[in-house]
């Protein structure tokens, strides 16, 4: 039976899988290889009647730069009891590409030991995919996906800037992110937003819906006292995931949870939260700001990939070739700044649960430092007096008070 390899792609999408899939089938194509996707995830690749999808050159060169997936996905995360060898010994299944996130690569890491254990001659390589930039890849070494939804982001949130300013209003916008702050970051920092907020941030404290309208408001006082009636802030939705249940219902919204374990946060507006959180603690306060909620989340995640993806997802769905010929398996594929391909194991980012661990935002590095401490607005103990005309404890509205920090 001629050799093959299997690709399939979980969790959310991310710009630049079309990418990694038509580069990974092409090199394999062109060495004689069948190279089978599997729609949707791993729910087909365990299912008694998979749906599969055979590649040609063709369907590659016209997928190659589309934004999407071609191979439908899915967040179904297999029991290690669900997990088969008969697709991979039918079609003489030589190689196991999977592409995505997290929960992904963890399943690939729980599917080698499968095979280890099965006697399965099988290679397993994994391509990061996520906008949450969350994989723990090399220093400087960006999941794929990230840079594109990051530039899509901050052209929504440069206008939302232009029209905080033009209108005299300000704007709460939420960003996509699980425990890491990175794509919120990136775009608030890019587009000068007078306050970030990221989960990275409560590391000597734990965050709460007070701390975080709280630092809203810090902001939205010392641009008035600064002379500037309007801005935006821009909050990672990563937060939710470190609050208590009680204070998540507090807000009078009503959660359900993923396969995962994960709030379903997508079926809430996240900024809207966030927003009548402010609005509230505005009208206690007797201070009359208007602002609105944007949501940055699904219309990030389907765009066309730019030409950093394009590059990016090229290399790495060649470099699968590259550490398949060299017998390399249980890893991620990745790609130093140079160009150069390594392999990440899969078994050196796990933790003591065989899940990889988040790379989550160095708060404590020069960048977020630089940000943080001149690129933001907030009150400090010098601003104390002038904002006594707003507020009669301005220290509850400083930022090193608020987060245990000393800036």
């Amino acid at each position: 039976m001629k050799k093959s390899i299997a690709i399939l792609a979980g969790g959310g999408p991310a710009p630049g899988i079309n990418t990694v899939i038509a580069s990974v089938a092409k090199v394999f194509l062109k060495d004689g290889y069948r190279v089978i996707g599997i729609h949707e995830g791993y729910k087909g690749l365990f299912a008694h009647k998979p749906d599969l999808f055979e590649f040609d050159f063709i369907t590659c060169d016209k997928i190659m730069n589309q934004g999407g997936s071609f191979l439908q996905m899915s967040r179904f995360k297999p029991k290690d009891d669900e997990f088969r060898t008969d697709l991979f010994v039918n079609n003489n299944v030589k190689l196991l590409v999977t592409i995505g996130g997290d929960d992904t690569a963890s399943t690939a890491n729980r599917i080698s030991k499968f095979l280890n254990q099965n006697n399965i001659s099988i290679q397993n390589i994994h391509v990061p995919k996520t906008i949450d930039n969350d994989l723990p890849l090399p220093e400087g070494t960006p999941t794929f996906g990230y840079e594109s939804a990051k530039e899509a982001g901050v052209k929504i949130a440069s206008t939302v800037y232009e029209d905080a300013r033009t209108s005299g209003n300000w704007f709460v916008v939420s960003a996509m992110g699980r425990e890491a702050g990175h794509l919120a970051f990136g775009i608030g920092a890019a587009c000068h937003y007078p306050m970030i907020i990221i989960p990275e941030m409560f590391n000597k404290t734990r965050p709460s819906f007070d701390r975080i309208v709280n630092l809203v408001i810090s902001s939205m006082i010392k641009r008035k006292i600064l002379g500037i009636h309007y801005g935006a802030v821009i909050i990672s939705e990563g937060v939710f995931h470190f609050m208590t249940n009680t204070e998540i219902e507090a807000t009078g919204i009503n959660f359900t949870y993923d396969d995962h374990g994960h709030p379903e946060l997508g079926n809430v507006s996240k900024a809207h939260i966030f927003n009548m959180l402010v609005q509230r603690k505005l009208k206690e306060l007797d201070i009359n700001i208007k602002s609105r909620p944007v949501e940055l989340g699904y219309e990030l995640r389907c765009i066309v990939p730019t030409a950093f993806d394009l590059l990016y997802c090229s290399l790495l769905g060649i470099g699968v070739k590259k550490l398949f010929d060299e017998g390399k398996t249980g890893c991620m594929v990745t790609s130093d700044p140079k160009g150069d391909i390594h392999p990440l194991y899969l078994k050196d980012v796990e933790d003591e649960n065989g899940k990889v661990r988040p790379r989550l935002v160095d708060v404590e590095c020069q960048k977020s430092e630089l940000v943080f401490k001149h690129n933001m607005h907030y009150i400090h103990e010098a601003d104390y007096d002038a904002a006594r005309h707003y507020v009669k404890n301005p220290e509850e509205f400083d930022l090193n008070k608020i987060l245990d920090w000393y800036y």
